[in-house]
């Protein structure tokens, strides 16, 4: 189990990036990440490594739904990362464990901002950049919203309970186009305007 802590890089827009934590699980063979949105409220995404197909549980007002995702039918991306890496000497305790250390440039950091990483743990639990070769311990990411700051605040290493990998029985398992489809489409307790 592995918990990061999330913070606008820009203390300016603390305000308007609420500080929400991201939830890792994994037994090597699926990833179950939970996140929170104030726009979608809680998200859980259940990813099975090996077949590279994923889950999103969204608790909606209108029900709850599995989003299927293969992944493997996904196009690849093959814009280039803006992101750069240039490794750092020396290493950082954090959580007990030493951490590599690594300096990253991309367009939208005000100057470099650097990362850490646990060599000897597997990037699968996070694949966040797949020029890191290990477990990422604190980093950040470009996002529309601004620079979001990540670091890790607790890693246990236990054996998960199988359920959180499975999808509840109560959700609806559906394709992202038909959840699109059921969302965007008015509820029976909308009033439809006459044509």
């Amino acid at each position: 189990m592995i918990e990061y802590k999330i913070e606008a890089h820009d203390t300016s827009l603390i305000d308007f990036l609420p500080n929400h934590p991201m939830t890792i699980y994994t037994n090597d063979t699926i990833r179950r990440t939970e996140n929170y949105t104030d726009q979608l409220g809680e998200q859980i995404q259940i990813h099975h490594m090996g077949l590279n197909k994923t889950y999103i549980l969204l608790n909606t007002p209108r029900g709850k739904y599995a989003i299927q995702n293969d992944l493997n039918t996904q196009p690849k991306d093959t814009v280039p990362s803006e992101y750069t890496f240039k490794k750092k000497f020396f290493k950082k305790k954090i959580l007990g464990r030493k951490a590599n250390r690594i300096i990253v440039n991309h367009p939208s950091f005000k100057e470099p901002i650097e990362f850490l990483y646990f060599k000897n743990i597997s990037p699968r639990c996070n694949p966040i950049f797949e020029e890191i070769p290990g477990l990422l311990v604190k980093y950040s990411i470009v996002t529309i919203d601004g620079v979001l700051d990540y670091e890790m605040i607790r890693f246990n290493e236990y054996n998960p309970n199988h359920d959180l990998f499975g999808i509840p029985s109560d959700y609806k398992r559906i394709s992202f186009s038909d959840f699109v489809e059921i969302m965007t489409s008015p509820s029976k307790n909308q009033m439809v305007p006459p044509e």
